[in-house]
């Protein structure tokens, strides 16, 4: 839905600064604060990702960006980044206050919920809206009756959301949503670089600039953590 009103370059401009909604989010709804080392590292990724972002914008791209939909697809996005960092804030709350919680329980009500919301908008919506413009669940039940063999790429498709949830709700719970943030913004970005390779599309200086910090901010994340590692054993 957010692609349909913008273009993925300014999707992933802004999805790079998720890091920062969420240490905002984090700051203003429950008080956690943050050092100056982290800050560093943050603005490092989240930089890196959003120039490099804006450094492969074509003008192309540019000239979408005067279409009437655009203002309407930006809004999403900020409300996309709003609602991410409120919903990781909320996760690191839940792991501390209550700390008998599991991964496995906080992705159970994720997704049952999801599955909810999803349904109202899908079943529900379209019955009390002739012209609805969205998802339609009776016509995607339609198109499975229509074609069955979609079941085994349906079924997949669900082991493997399945699967890399696990890992994204252990790190959430082990390591905090801040650096489950950094891994997925990181992991979009390392996609780009990868496709922009694969396609014969060359990086410029600045886009490889971008990469530079990137790498930068993580790698002064990681020493970090080791020193602080190093630190706590030393103490024992």
């Amino acid at each position: 839905m957010l692609c349909s009103f913008d273009v993925f370059d300014d999707f992933m401009f802004l999805s790079g600064d998720s890091i920062f909604a969420v240490m905002l989010m984090g700051t203003l709804l429950y008080g956690v604060k943050y050092t100056f080392p982290e800050y560093l590292c943050t603005f490092l990724v989240a930089g890196g990702v959003s120039s490099f972002a804006l450094l492969k914008t074509s003008s192309k791209t540019i000239k979408k960006l005067a279409n009437p939909n655009a203002p309407l697809g930006y809004a999403l996005c900020f409300l996309n980044l709003a609602f991410d960092g409120y919903t990781n804030s909320t996760q690191d709350l839940i792991k501390s206050r209550y700390p008998k919680t599991n991964p496995w329980d906080i992705m159970l009500g994720m997704n049952l919920w999801g599955t909810i919301y999803n349904a109202v908008i899908m079943f529900v919506a379209p019955l009390l809206f002739s012209n609805w413009p969205y998802a339609n669940g009776f016509e995607a039940v339609r198109f499975c009756q229509e074609n069955p063999e979609v079941a085994w790429d349906i079924f997949l498709f669900c082991l493997c959301g399945a699967v890399g949830q696990n890992f994204i709700f252990l790190t959430i719970s082990r390591f905090g949503s801040l650096t489950n943030t950094t891994i997925t913004t990181t992991r979009k970005f390392m996609s780009i670089v990868v496709s922009s390779v694969i396609s014969g599309n060359p990086l410029s200086p600045k886009q490889w600039g971008s990469v530079v910090m990137v790498f930068s901010g993580l790698s002064i994340q990681i020493y970090l953590k080791w020193k602080k590692k190093k630190g706590r054993e030393h103490k024992e």
